[in-house]
């Protein structure tokens, strides 16, 4: 299997107008992925799956991930002039990350029998712009699992053939998979509930059954 590295390269090559970004992974397993912008999505991964040399056939799984919005510190180096005399020092500044949710694919080859290669989708924001294009028109058993991050994380995915949701009730208006979910205080619909829950549930009890 050719290199993270290379693959962008390849597809930059055949798919015109995309547009790439290399994701580095500084974890000891170094599973490095590649950010896919909207509009070439689904060329991308028609591509990747047609491809003689690459034939990623299958999508293992695809998995939603919520990054609300966050400030982080680093150390950079920079020029300053210091008694007369210019200098690189180190400096700590920050950097705001806006809020975003991803749809990650884990993409295989069945037929080559190599892999993983993964894919990122990411949306504008968590408010607004959650929409992402489908890929099961791809990858078929993409269909349930988008179904499931729909559900859970509130992305949207355009051209799904039945997206709807799949583990939460119709009418449920929140996303219990996000980072700032705020559980339900009413527990009376847990049958047995028990100790933090039935603590919780007690408070919506009638004064007389407490």
């Amino acid at each position: 299997m050719i290199t993270v590295e290379q693959l962008k390269s390849r597809i930059e090559a055949a798919v015109a107008g995309a547009r790439i970004d290399f994701i580095h992974n500084g974890s000891p397993s170094a599973q490095h992925s590649l950010l896919v912008d909207h509009q070439a999505a689904v060329a991308v991964a028609t591509f990747l799956r047609d491809d003689p040399q690459l034939r990623l056939d299958y999508c293992s799984n695809v998995t939603g991930v919520d990054w609300p919005e966050a400030v982080f510190k680093e150390k950079v180096k920079v020029k300053k002039v210091v008694d007369g005399i210019e200098k690189e020092v180190e400096e700590v500044v920050e950097r705001k990350r806006p809020a975003y949710l991803e749809a990650v694919y884990h993409l295989y080859s069945m037929e080559l029998k190599q892999g993983p290669v993964i894919l990122r989708l990411r949306t504008g924001d968590r408010t607004d712009a959650v929409h992402l294009p489908s890929l099961t028109r791809v990858w078929r058993g993409c269909e349930f699992q988008e179904r499931e991050i729909y559900d859970l994380y509130g992305i949207v995915f355009d051209g799904h053939p039945d997206l709807r949701r799949i583990l939460m009730w119709d009418g449920f208006l929140d996303y219990p998979m996000r980072k700032d979910y705020v559980e339900p205080d009413d527990y009376e619909y847990e049958p047995t509930a028990h100790d933090e829950v039935l603590e919780r549930a007690k408070r919506h009890l009638p004064q007389e059954v407490k």
